[in-house]
């Protein structure tokens, strides 16, 4: 084989290893290179387990799709806060939008330039404010005029001038869950598009803010780009009727809300997204700025458990796991759809999880352990049989995963492992006992 054909041959198995991070090998599944039941052995369940391969190359991929415009992409940071990620994305140029002063925290302890760094969130208090000013941040979204006039004071204070960006509500149904939905009138996000000239009138007037550009972000997730290329024409139409009135103003925020692909490739490319964003951020002669998160981390991520028991009741199959609501609250919460199956198994998994008709696989409820009943991940779902001891992995739980758990019902938290190839770095311990009580203070001694 010529060196040209194994270059080749390299570079097909590089980008297979990125597309689908997590595969199946001789009936086992696999993280990149890394068996994930021998992780399962080392490290216990519940488990999380991540593919840096995987969400570099989203990274990256979303970079190359708006390059034109010369992006700045700001990971959101609530997606998956965990500071090895985090430090891996700002290795590779990514900057992050946080919406607490702890996100904040722990962007500087992953070496985070703090000047391309944006700070949204509806209820910034004043320490959060401080904090973020003494940084240099590239920009604060601001929520309510109250927020405005609370930044200025803080400015005030430090003898400063705060670089702020409008978060106006754009009123855009962007068909997302009601309970992710944010750019519709009436959500508690942004302040009414209407209102953009006397807000903007407001900063001009005040010597201690800065009008750097304005914000709108739709939900999440969004899965087509009809919602983007009307958000966008607004933004560039405001932009236009506030440079008339003299406002040096240059970026517009889109937000995130990229679609992930829980399913099977149901979210368009980034590419797609592009094609109706960046022609009127050209038009507008803004810098752009974005604040994806799931469409990033999401698929780099899977949760394994462990089944303890099987039971039949009511006409049923329960396949109860030690996976349960307090690891991922996103079922619920939020009636996700997550992909399931297990982690060793002589069938394939199917093209269409949802379907009910799956050869040699039962109608099946994954429950958990907690004490509610909607502690569940899947519900009527055919799966292969399954019995005590065996691993089963939910897929596409990099985002609002382990950053949502909690230690309901006493329950110590899950490890957290990086994989690179056939490296395995432990990221997040797993907790103990004694973690659970570590905080608490006996007042009856």
């Amino acid at each position: 084989m010529g060196v040209h054909a194994r270059f080749t041959l390299f570079f097909i198995r590089l980008n297979q290893v990125f597309m689908n991070a997590f595969h199946y090998k001789n009936q086992e599944l696999y993280c990149e290179d890394v068996a994930v039941a021998e992780l399962a052995k080392e490290y216990g369940t519940p488990l999380w387990i991540y593919s840096e391969n995987k969400f570099l190359h989203e990274y990256r991929e979303l970079a190359a799709a708006f390059s034109e415009c010369d992006p700045v992409i700001c990971y959101s940071v609530k997606a998956n806060s965990n500071l090895s990620i985090l430090k891996s994305l700002n290795a590779a140029g990514c900057s992050f939008d946080v919406v607490s002063g702890g996100e904040l925290f722990r962007v500087k302890k992953a070496g985070a330039d703090t000047t391309r760094v944006v700070f949204a969130g509806v209820g910034k208090t004043d320490p959060e404010i401080q904090d973020a000013l003494s940084q240099n941040i590239l920009m604060f979204n601001v929520e309510s005029e109250a927020e405005l006039d609370a930044i200025s004071n803080v400015a005030e204070q430090m003898k400063t001038i705060a670089p702020v960006a409008l978060r106006l509500n754009p009123d855009i149904d962007a068909k997302t869950h009601h309970k992710t939905t944010t750019g519709k009138k009436g959500n508690k996000f942004g302040m009414d598009i209407e209102r953009h000239n006397a807000l903007a009138a407001k900063v001009l007037a005040d010597p201690h803010l800065q009008l750097r550009g304005i914000h709108m972000h739709l939900g999440s997730p969004i899965l087509t780009t009809d919602p983007y290329e009307k958000a966008a024409q607004k933004a560039v139409d405001v932009i236009a009727e506030l440079r008339e009135k003299g406002h040096d103003i240059s970026w517009i925020n889109l937000g995130g809300g990229f679609g992930l692909s829980y399913r099977n490739k149901e979210a368009p490319a980034y590419s797609e997204y592009a094609k109706v964003i960046v022609p009127y951020i050209k038009q507008a002669k803004c810098r752009l700025a974005l604040e994806p998160g799931r469409s990033i981390i999401g698929n780099a991520g899977v949760l394994i458990s462990e089944v303890i028991f099987t039971k039949r009741e009511g006409g049923k199959l329960f396949i109860i796991q030690d996976g349960a609501m307090n690891d991922l609250v996103r079922p619920a919460m939020y009636d996700a759809f997550h992909k399931l199956w297990p982690v060793s198994t002589k069938l394939p998994v199917p093209h269409d999880p949802e379907a009910k008709d799956i050869p040699d696989c039962e109608i099946s409820d994954v429950v958990g352990p907690v004490c509610e009943s909607c502690d569940y991940f899947a519900k009527d779902r055919a799966l292969p049989e399954l019995k005590r001891g065996d691993l089963l992995c939910t897929f596409s739980t990099g985002a609002y995963g382990s950053v949502m758990s909690s230690n309901y019902n006493s329950r110590p938290r899950g490890a957290e492992v990086l994989i690179r190839g056939n490296n395995v770095q432990l990221v997040r311990k797993r907790e103990n006992y004694d973690d659970l009580i570590a905080f608490e203070i006996d007042c009856l001694k």
